[in-house]
């Protein structure tokens, strides 16, 4: 099955595409990196006006959503340029949010779909992405959330963009946890993990293209062909999986999205990682930026065997 993006997505993905080439977010990572948020703000804005979170936000609280596809679309792009910042978790608090009292929701969604605001959520146990950054840090415990009065000291990430932090507990009892909030996460990661593979595979092929061996460019060389033959054909696979659960938005089907999407971009950066050599390794080298964020998301909201055994539990139900 082909899932196309009509006109007006694929305008809105280009649009995106553009505003994302000109903002050399090579520079915007590394600063957040260093904790430097001040750029990133500055992006997060940008990325914002374009109308992203407010995707997850319905028109009742100044949203235009729910449109998962659109999401899903500009997610995309948003991993294609190594974004940082908590993107996924401000969508999921948008989700979580809905099922807040009205007031409680029309204080805070407002804030979030139009950029002013950036969130995090962390699940029980685990660590809350950019909590230094975020002024919402939601923590979701089992069958409701908390707004979090607070974060503990920011802990290296094996992608230095991904700052980590634990919550503090105790805050103020805000909803019941919607179990919908866990397939909008997938669904983000899973795009986003797909325009992160999307990017180390074109990389690898213009770098393959003029980096020479015996006097001619290694691309050139079949095993080389087979090994992005591989990681092309194992993102295709994914494309369908991601724009299919945002049409369903189903947790089964999400959760398949983001086990194949996150595969396949871990695969790739594997791949790019051997056909660079040596250069592929350094900080210096802007590859890492990508290398990194794939090996981050495979994990991210479920890992790759819990989303597979969703999706087996989910099969054995319909027989």
């Amino acid at each position: 099955m082909r899932f196309l993006l009509d006109a007006e997505q694929r305008a809105f993905a280009a649009s995106l595409d553009a505003l994302l080439t000109a903002a050399d977010t090579p520079a915007v990572i590394r600063d957040w990196s260093r904790g430097d948020h001040a750029s990133g703000r500055a992006l997060w804005s940008r990325v914002a006006d374009a109308g992203v979170f407010a995707l997850a936000v319905p028109e009742a609280y100044e949203g235009l959503g729910p449109r998962p596809v659109e999401l899903a679309a500009a997610f995309v792009e948003l991993g294609r340029h190594a974004v940082p910042g908590p993107l996924v978790e401000t969508v999921t608090a948008a989700v979580l949010l809905e099922g807040a009292d009205p007031g409680t929701a029309k204080r805070l969604l407002p804030a979030l779909a139009s950029g002013e605001t950036m969130a995090t959520v962390a699940a029980e146990g685990a660590y809350a992405l950019d909590g230094d950054a975020a002024a919402l840090r939601i923590s979701w415990e089992p069958g409701r959330i908390r707004l979090s009065p607070g974060h503990g000291p920011v802990r290296p990430s094996l992608d230095p963009a991904r700052r980590l932090s634990p919550l503090l507990p105790g805050g103020d009892l805000l909803a019941l946890a919607a179990d919908e909030a866990l397939t909008w996460a997938r669904l983000a990661t899973a795009a986003q993990a797909l325009g992160v593979g999307l990017a180390l595979l074109d990389r690898t092929v213009g770098y393959v293209k003029q980096r020479t061996q015996f006097g001619v460019p290694v691309g050139s060389f079949q095993a080389v062909k087979h090994r992005l033959a591989d990681a092309r054909i194992a993102l295709e696979f994914a494309r369908p999986l991601v724009f299919g659960a945002a049409l369903t938005m189903q947790p089964c089907d999400a959760a398949a999205a983001k086990a194949a999407a996150c595969e396949a971009a871990y695969a790739t950066a594997r791949t790019a990682l051997h056909l660079h050599g040596a250069i592929g390794y350094t900080a210096e080298y802007g590859l890492s930026l990508w290398l990194t964020k794939a090996r981050a998301l495979r994990t991210a909201w479920g890992a790759p065997e819990e989303c597979r055994a969703l999706v087996v539990s989910a099969g054995d139900r319909r027989r």
